[in-house]
């Protein structure tokens, strides 16, 4: 009877999240809100508790991640990160700091302590690449000038968290000062290591992953990706940063075949992920700290809203398009709550920590959106106010000349 209730409940599940992803397609937003959503009401303190597949969604949450950050990786090659970074450095870091921040500084005020408030600063920090992606095609802006700075700015953060999340993990696995600084150390000269293979033998292994059917080559590039991320963990190295960096290696001749075959693996297990996610986080612990992530989206807010305006200025974009770059970099998802998982599953951490990002992740996941549609406008009125306030100056300048 156990086989059947799992059945019939991880059925009405995997259907549920299908009518979920087709109503957000619908009203313009990214799934994302709507799993979480989904997650909350029938998790533990939800409207009905789901306990059969429990085992199952753990295991396919963390195969979801292990693809989100696949099919991140895959989208950069070792040559452009590297370029990316020399470019548009500066403002990338400035953006991570001016939105990691204040997550550190509200985990420090609340309590969480340094590794919590370590976890917060990347929760607040990026931008979600996917809601950022499908806004620009869904609103037609991707052929705009202000485009590239965009996705510079994504480059930058998916290289920042490259970074940031061996450090993170390694964090919570060490038990002590001297631990936490070889695992870091091991994680970076990992992530060293495989950029230098990515550059000088990614054909190779590419080659090596190719087979003679789709179905070969979804099979070991899938098997790959879990044995990367296994080793990964083994040296304390998140199993997301090494499917991120296999990806790398994987993306110069086999990106457009390895997105056409694990695109759909990737959208079922990523959308696992975000439902097991609420299912872990309890509704009731979100009314003690809505305040705390209302404040922290309204600064989230502003703070992308500069470092967007700053990219296309940097970019000789006119004041409109400074308005939609920031607007369009206002979502979070997908590695915020990827940071939050990985922060509270082994109790290292503040339990509200789970609550707040839920809370602060379903925020600016439906904001993000509509303030995208409605920064055209916006952008328009205030490019005509300071165009005329510039006409009006040099007016009168004229007329002082005279």
């Amino acid at each position: 009877m156990h086989a059947a209730t799992l059945l019939l409940e991880l059925g009405a599940i995997i259907f549920g999240l299908g009518l979920l992803g087709r109503l957000a397609g619908r009203i313009g937003i990214s799934p994302v809100p709507l799993y979480l959503i989904a997650g909350l009401a029938f998790g533990h303190g939800g409207i009905v508790e789901l306990e059969a597949p429990a085992g199952f969604l753990e295991s396919a949450s963390q195969i979801g991640v292990v693809l989100l950050l696949l099919m991140l990786g895959l989208e950069y090659s070792a040559g452009e990160l590297i370029g990316t970074l020399r470019r548009q450095a500066p403002v990338g870091v400035l953006d991570l700091l001016l939105n990691g921040l204040p997550g550190a500084a509200a985990g420090l005020l609340l309590g969480f302590g340094p590794v919590g408030a370590l976890a917060m600063f990347g929760i607040t920090a990026v931008s979600s690449s996917g809601v950022v992606a499908k806004v620009l095609s869904d609103l037609g802006r991707l052929g705009n000038r202000e485009t590239p700075s965009i996705l510079g700015i994504l480059v930058l953060e998916d290289l920042g968290m490259a970074v940031y999340l061996p450090v993170l993990t390694a964090v919570l696995a060490a038990s002590g000062a001297w631990e936490a600084t070889g695992s870091v150390a091991i994680a970076l000269v990992c992530l060293a290591l495989v950029l230098v293979l990515a550059l000088r033998f990614g054909a190779v292994i590419s080659a090596f992953v190719t087979g003679q059917s789709n179905e070969v080559t979804m099979l070991r590039i899938l098997g790959l990706a879990l044995l990367v991320a296994g080793a990964a963990e083994v040296v304390h190295v998140s199993a997301a940063v090494g499917a991120f960096l296999l990806g790398i290696a994987l993306s110069s001749d086999l990106d457009e075949e390895a997105h056409r075959l694990m695109e759909p693996l990737r959208d079922l297990f990523a959308a696992v992920f975000f439902v097991s996610f609420g299912l872990t986080t309890d509704p009731r612990q979100l009314p003690p700290v809505l305040v705390p992530a209302l404040v922290l989206v309204v600064i989230g807010i502003g703070t992308k809203l500069l470092t967007g305006w700053m990219a296309a200025e940097r970019a000789g974009v006119a004041v409109p398009g400074r308005i939609r770059a920031g607007a369009a970099l206002i979502p979070r998802g997908e590695f915020s709550i990827v940071i939050a998982g990985l922060a509270t599953a082994g109790g290292a951490v503040d339990p509200r920590l789970a609550p707040l990002a839920a809370a602060y992740v379903l925020t600016l996941a439906v904001v993000g959106p509509v303030l995208a549609r409605a920064a055209d406008p916006v952008g328009r009125a205030v490019g005509a106010r300071l165009g005329q306030r510039r006409r009006r100056a040099a007016a009168k300048a004229r007329v002082a000349g005279e």
